[in-house]
């Protein structure tokens, strides 16, 4: 979080690249680690905190809300 209280750029750039589609098995994994700089597994802690974020919400209600639908989902099934 910035001192103002929105998302930093890492976050800003987490929420964008997951709304996008991604071509096949393995680019998204592969832009994560060319274009963002950080390991998968970094950038999936960072979204899932973000999730719960009412900032992320804010910025990208689309992307958030369907998140959570999805993870709504997974629980249930368990």
């Amino acid at each position: 979080m910035t001192d103002d209280g929105r998302l930093t750029a890492a976050e800003a750039a987490v929420l964008a690249y997951e709304g996008r589609t991604w071509s096949g098995p393995g680019a998204k994994e592969r832009a994560i680690r060319e274009g963002l700089g950080m390991t998968p597994v970094r950038y999936y802690q960072l979204l899932n905190a973000l999730m719960d974020d009412p900032r992320a919400l804010e910025h990208a209600p689309g992307t958030v809300n369907r998140l959570r639908r999805i993870r709504a989902a997974q629980r249930a099934r368990r």
